[in-house]
This record gives C-alpha cells, sequence and structure tokens, in this order.
C-alpha cells in the first residue's frame, strides 16, 4: 500500500494579541479566513496529503458552517488542540501512521510559496528532519540584570514552517515529557538528537500574529 505524506496543519491557538472575538486563523483575508487559505495553498501542492487541522474545541463544531459558507471543501481531519502547541501536534499525531514523511506548518502563515513547499518535502526524502529559516537583518540586544546587551545577529536565525520530518522520528520526539524549552517541532525533534537540515526560508513567508501582519498580507 502507498504511503501518503502527511499535513498538520496547527491552528490550536486563540490569537490574543489580535485582539476581537475571533481567533487570528478565522479572520478575514482578502475575503476569506486565513486558515482556508492555509489548506488552500498546501492543497494546490499535491491534493494527495493527509492533512490534519488543529483547532481549538469549542471551533470545530463551526468549522463545517463556514466550509460552506465560503466554498471550502477540502478534505481534510480535524483535531482538537492542547494545552501548549506541543500537545496539540502530540494529538494530531496519534491519528497519523507510520512511514513516509509528515510537514507541521503554523495556520497563519497562508503566503508560504509553493516552491519553498516543494523544497521542503524534496530535502525530506533523504533528511529526518528540515527546517526552513530566514538571517536576521535587524540589530539585536538581549537583556540582562542591568539593561541590554548588544548581540551578533550573525549567531541567530528565524525559524519557519514548513517543517518536515520522517513521520517516525516525529512520532517518536512527541513520546517524550513537554519542556518548556519545546517552541516548535525542530526543538522538540533536536532533543532527541536527530540533526537538523537548515534551508533557506522567504521573507514573504509571513506569521499573521498582529493587526499590521495581517494588513502586510493583504498587499502581498
Amino acid at each position: 500500500m502507498e504511503v501518503r505524506d502527511k499535513l498538520i496543519i496547527t491552528a490550536g491557538g486563540s490569537g490574543l494579541r489580535m485582539g476581537g472575538d475571533l481567533p487570528k486563523q478565522f479572520l478575514l483575508l482578502k475575503g476569506e479566513p486565513v486558515i482556508f487559505r492555509t489548506l488552500e495553498t498546501f492543497y494546490r501542492f499535491s491534493s494527495a496529503l493527509e492533512i490534519y487541522v488543529v483547532l481549538p474545541p469549542h471551533y470545530i463544531d463551526l468549522w463545517p458552517k463556514w466550509a460552506i459558507q465560503y466554498d471550502m471543501n477540502i478534505p481534510c481531519t480535524l483535531v482538537a488542540g492542547g494545552f501548549t502547541r506541543f500537545h496539540s501536534v502530540k494529538n494530531a499525531l496519534a491519528h497519523i501512521w507510520s512511514g513516509g514523511v509528515t510537514a507541521v506548518h503554523d495556520g497563519v502563515r497562508p503566503l508560504v510559496s509553493q516552491a519553498l513547499i516543494q523544497t521542503c518535502f524534496e530535502l525530506a526524502r533523504e533528511h529526518p528532519a528540515v527546517v526552513p529559516v530566514l538571517e536576521i537583518t535587524d540589530s539585536m540586544r538581549r537583556i540582562t540584570d542591568q539593561g541590554s546587551v548588544s548581540v551578533d545577529r550573525t549567531c541567530f536565525l528565524k525559524v519557519q514552517t514548513p517543517q518536515v520530518f520522517w513521520t517516525d522520528i516525529l512520532k517518536k520526539a512527541y513520546d517524550q515529557t513537554y519542556i518548556p524549552d519545546f517552541t516548535d517541532d525542530a526543538s522538540v525533534v533536536e532533543k532527541e538528537g536527530i540533526p537538523l537540515l537548515l534551508t533557506k526560508g522567504s521573507a514573504r513567508n509571513i506569521k499573521i500574529t498582529t493587526p499590521e501582519d495581517l494588513a502586510l498580507a493583504e498587499v502581498l
């Protein structure tokens, strides 16, 4: 039996920094919910993906109504989110069979390009963990007890998604006990001693977390 690639879209957060009544993943971008635009981007890449969408539990029942309203009929499995991103991804992995590769993508990164998605999946055929990153162009400072100090920005990278992993490795990594250091999937897998392959991300692949981000996404 052919093993299909999998995709977990994390959209289980409350998006408090946005303000308003709706989580950021359900706000409209050019007349369509952000999360639907993200789904469509990956579906255009491959309609054969097994897609798992992690949502706040109390929004799962609203999904069918919104899908009809915005004519969104992409097949996917809805999963209830957990207390943290770690627990949300872990909940989704419980539905996923071993084998092949699994991508994890932020639901509020709807502008990810087809080229970046393809690069990450292709690299994951040979490497167990692939992570897109960007160099930092702004000056940076580290907060100290005395105030702050300048740091060498060349020692740091901004991390993006999709992050793509061999499914068996990702599932095993998520058997670990949660610690606050687990801020993304790469940090979970890295704790298991798995080497990460870093690849160049995209400046357009913004994460919508503030009203300013949404306005920028509208322009892009």
